[in-house]
């Protein structure tokens, strides 16, 4: 027996192809150019990253977080030409350049980075779910399914980088009054 989620995920692929597709409204429209020039500026973010670091688990999330982005707006791009709409203006990528020559005050740290691109794919998570309830064509409701899933795995390794740093940003408990917690 095959796993139960990827045998969902088959059968919504299978019926997906066979649904007649209306044009995109312009709220889509909106969702998909928002998101695909988030994921670019996102990317020269991840650059200056790689151009700033010397740690290497660092380097790793930095150039898994590119190839995910830079595959999220390659199938983006795609299907916004696909769909005849415009593609956003985007910044040229970054040179690469030597972290050891970047002077210290313009240098990023690692928990700078880190605290950074968690924060950068919240956001992305957040306009998936945006995008997701604005939808009305399934076949884009799919991206968003899938594009939100790649987040959130991502975010989990990269919170479980950032536990084992001491650089996740934890707001302070809350103790309801009369309550007692042992820790």
């Amino acid at each position: 027996m095959g796993n139960p989620i990827e045998a969902v995920w088959n059968l919504l692929k299978t019926r997906l192809d066979v649904e007649p597709k209306s044009p995109l409204h312009v709220i889509e429209v909106g969702d998909v150019w928002k998101y695909l020039a988030a994921l670019e500026e996102f990317i020269r973010y991840e650059e200056i990253g790689l151009n700033t670091t010397v740690d290497d688990e660092i380097k790793e999330v930095l150039t898994d977080a590119i190839k995910q982005c830079e595959s999220q707006a390659k199938r983006l791009s795609d299907f916004l030409t696909k769909e005849g709409i415009p593609l956003p203006n985007t910044a040229a990528a970054k040179p690469v350049s030597d972290p050891n020559s970047v002077p210290l005050g313009v240098k990023l740290t690692d928990d700078e980075i880190a605290n950074g691109l968690a924060f950068k794919f919240v956001n992305l998570m957040m306009l998936c779910g945006k995008g997701q309830g604005d939808c009305l064509r399934n076949d884009l409701g799919l991206i968003w399914v899938e594009f939100y899933t790649e987040s959130l795995t991502f975010g989990t390794t990269l919170k479980t980088l950032m536990r084992k740093r001491g650089w996740l940003k934890v707001p302070p408990y809350y103790y309801p009054p009369g309550n007692t917690y042992s820790s």
